[in-house]
């Protein structure tokens, strides 16, 4: 008996997932930038707000592809397209960080930045694009 194979959570032909990946990837590493702009600007406002923002759409993006990535473990589709529990994990991990980040930078001026601020968007970013990074093999179209 032909065993049948389970695709992906997708959208004609395209995985959800590697539609969304991208989307917190850019904006995680762009809130990285924006904050050492901010800082390099002696304390342009402007810069924390990108921030901020970008963290927002980053953690809501970030927040759907956990969701779909979790889904499509637990159906056992990942795994056979190079996505694993590893990758999840750093997504999470990720995820949290920059979440722990927003708040940070919801604090005024200086102190949202200087510090913290920047250290959980250094390891936040790190963490993104080492998710990113293991799944570029499995960003393709699903037969």
């Amino acid at each position: 008996m032909a065993r049948r194979t389970i695709p992906p959570i997708s959208i004609v032909r395209h995985p959800i997932y590697n539609m969304l990946l991208p989307v917190p990837v850019v904006c995680f590493i762009a809130a990285l930038l924006t904050d050492w702009t901010y800082l390099a600007s002696n304390g342009n406002r402007q810069w924390v707000n990108f921030s901020t923002w970008l963290l927002a759409a980053g953690l809501v993006f970030g927040a759907v592809s956990i969701l779909v990535l979790m889904v499509d473990l637990i159906r056992g589709v990942a795994a056979n397209r190079g996505l694993g529990w590893a990758t999840f994990l750093l997504l999470l991990a990720a995820w949290i960080v920059e979440f722990i980040n927003s708040l940070v930078h919801a604090r005024d001026g200086w102190t949202a930045v200087a510090g913290a601020g920047l250290v959980l968007s250094i390891v936040g970013a790190l963490l993104i694009a080492i998710a990113g990074w293991l799944s570029r093999d499995a960003l393709e179209l699903v037969p």
